[in-house]
């Protein structure tokens, strides 16, 4: 859907007051201090993945964001996609800012990463969409590769090697958290409620979409297999696939298929030294688990 000015849009905002750009993006010269950096590199982290929601909201035509209205709700399409492109160009500006050019190739690789993510699931088959692998495969791009990306180039300012055990652990330890994290939020989109998740509930199966909780859940109640195939398309599919999930171990496994990518992650901080930073990375584990929203 086109949007402009000539079909009555309301003036468009200044950039500024579009909720995720901001000021902070334009940044001063960086200092030498490896941890200043490293901080900078989460502030881009976060910018990318603001830029990402925007994006990702006009492709689905989402009502609300963290119980507010979409950007492109608030505004027009066109704003939001422009709001997400100029995140993204300042996000690459305060990379290339970071002088490491191992870490701009690696957080590069995330920006590829989420738009394979997003094509892998508007191409995927019917067939596909039964596929346990691909949901793994789209929740690595989608989700969990900007944060193992992150954490690989949280390594490299701290003064590692490309190829050297810590920094292949943080690519590890960032690649499972970051899987963990998208597979609660699975979970939370049938057990969570529309308030504390800021979205409503249910909305991965009313876009077409079956996560770990339905494939699951299908292994136990085949005839969920041809809606999963025809995307809940059909009157009452959503209402009889929500029923049988419930009468499923399909949540109970997703959990614990959230736990054992969680358990793999802080396993991969085990070449890491000792150290509250170290118990701080299991903690997040931990919430990542625990989160209800």
């Amino acid at each position: 859907r086109r949007e402009t000015a000539a079909q009555g849009d309301a003036p468009s905002p200044p950039l500024e007051a579009v909720p995720g750009v901001s000021k902070a993006a334009h940044a001063v010269p960086l200092p030498r201090d490896p941890l200043v950096k490293q901080t900078r590199l989460a502030e881009i982290t976060e910018v990318i993945h603001t830029a990402s929601l925007i994006h990702d909201d006009v492709l689905d035509d989402a009502d609300t964001r963290r119980g507010g209205a979409a950007v492109h709700k608030a505004y027009s399409n066109t704003v939001a996609v422009l709001a997400g492109d100029y995140l993204l160009a300042r996000a690459s500006l305060m990379l290339a800012r970071l002088r490491n050019v191992h870490v701009v190739e690696t957080m590069a690789l995330s920006l590829e990463a989420l738009v394979q993510g997003e094509i892998m699931q508007i191409k995927a088959t019917p067939d596909e969409r039964l596929q346990m692998d691909l949901y793994i495969q789209k929740s690595f791009f989608k989700t969990a590769s900007l944060i193992a990306y992150s954490c690989k180039s949280a390594a490299l300012l701290g003064g590692h090697d490309l190829d050297s055990a810590e920094t292949a652990a943080a690519y590890d330890y960032g690649y499972h958290l970051g899987l963990a994290f998208q597979i609660v939020d699975d979970v939370l989109d049938f057990t969570g409620s529309a308030d504390a998740l800021g979205k409503p509930k249910l909305q991965d199966m009313a876009l077409g979409l079956a996560t770990a909780p339905i494939l699951y859940a299908a292994e136990e109640f085949p005839e969920l297999k041809r809606l999963i195939k025809r995307k809940f398309e059909q009157q009452g599919d959503l209402d009889h696939a929500f029923d049988l999930l419930q009468r499923s171990k399909g949540i109970e496994r997703t959990r614990e298929l959230a736990e054992h990518h969680a358990h793999k992650a802080v396993e991969a901080l085990g070449v890491l030294p000792d150290s509250e930073a170290k118990e701080a990375l299991k903690h997040l584990c931990h919430l990542v688990l625990a989160r209800n929203k």
